[in-house]
């Protein structure tokens, strides 16, 4: 998914030398596919002005709307589209409108005035979505349970940062078709495109190591032990072209503890892999790591500074969110 700067909080290193995990084994991802998420409300992405014949107004932002709120219900009618509100800001005509949002988890009562705009319309001032979509990797999928996971991180708005609570969503077929490098202060991208008609998968899961669901076909490619992450060299694994993925060197260059889970900070140093994307780009999360044989981890994010280095998430979080035990 299309998230990239990071900033990384005191840490506890892990030693060298710890006990190696579980021997759990899946199929390995590495390759893209597309996510479009339907969420619980309709999401304001920002609030924005409107220009009126008595001037410019912001209705939302004078209400407290906020950017990341979820539109629950207005004047007691639920709101899961955008047509809702749209519908409900119409019969409103201009008087004040009560409605209900979610923010941080918190349902917060408000009540927004629409204004006329100079071409006749009646506005809040509101940048609406119901739906998010994007590019991400597969990092694993376990045959005997249906269950994947890909991503490594969750997905969230925009705007606010904050995660999206899910309604639905489904994994879809996909492809690269093209490369923007990364560079100091731009991460780049790969540009994909996915296919509507092949739905590869439930999201029953955003969470902060990633999006989980089940696979309503085969998915990933041989079978790999899963282990724990060690600073060292490794692999990553991932997609640059199309729907073929390879393997990259990179070193892991510490492994520590975040909030209990186990997260690394990596380094590419594949001539290739630099020359095609100058390193971590957006797209790649969820690019399986490995390590001496084994699955370790997944790609999360990039530091915008320095495109060649970024983070992970160890395999045995997405493993545990997923509910696939260890063997």
């Amino acid at each position: 998914m299309r998230k990239t700067i990071i900033c990384i909080a005191a840490a506890i290193l892990f030693a060298a030398g710890a006990p190696s995990a579980f021997a759990q084994e899946v199929s390995l991802g590495g390759q893209p596919v597309g996510i479009e998420l339907s969420v619980e409300g309709v999401l304001v992405a920002g609030v924005s002005e409107v220009t009126t014949a008595k001037g410019v107004r912001c209705p939302a932002g004078d209400a407290g709307i906020e950017a990341g709120d979820l539109i629950k219900r207005m004047d007691g009618t639920e709101t899961e589209t955008v047509e809702d509100v749209l519908s409900a800001v119409e019969k409103a005509g201009g008087r004040s409108i009560k409605t209900q949002v979610l923010r941080g988890g918190k349902e917060v009562s408000l009540s927004i005035t629409p204004v006329r705009s100079d071409d006749e319309r009646w506005m809040l001032g509101m940048l609406l979505r119901d739906g998010i979509s994007g590019i991400g990797t597969l990092t694993f999928y376990d045959p005997d349970s249906g269950r994947y996971g890909a991503l490594g991180h969750s997905v969230t708005d925009e705007s606010s940062g904050e995660t999206v609570t899910l309604d639905e969503g489904s994994i879809l077929g996909a492809e690269i078709v093209g490369v923007v490098q990364g560079k100091e202060g731009d991460p780049g991208e790969l540009k994909g495109c996915t296919d509507a008609s092949d739905t590869l998968g439930s999201i029953d899961d955003n969470a902060d190591c990633g999006i989980f669901g089940t696979a309503f076909q085969l998915l990933g490619g041989e079978k790999i032990e899963t282990g724990e992450m060690k600073p060292g060299k490794a692999e990553l694994v991932t997609t640059v072209q199309g729907h073929e993925n390879a393997s990259y060197s990179i070193t892991i260059d510490r492994v520590y503890s975040e909030n209990g889970c186990r997260r690394a900070l990596i380094t590419v140093s594949d001539p290739l892999l630099l020359s095609i994307t100058g390193g971590i780009v957006q797209g790649m999360s969820g690019s399986p790591i490995i390590q001496n044989g084994r699955l370790v981890g997944a790609v999360t994010h990039v530091f915008v500074e320095d495109p060649t280095r970024g983070c992970c998430v160890g395999i045995e979080e997405m493993l545990e969110r997923a509910g696939i035990s260890a063997a």
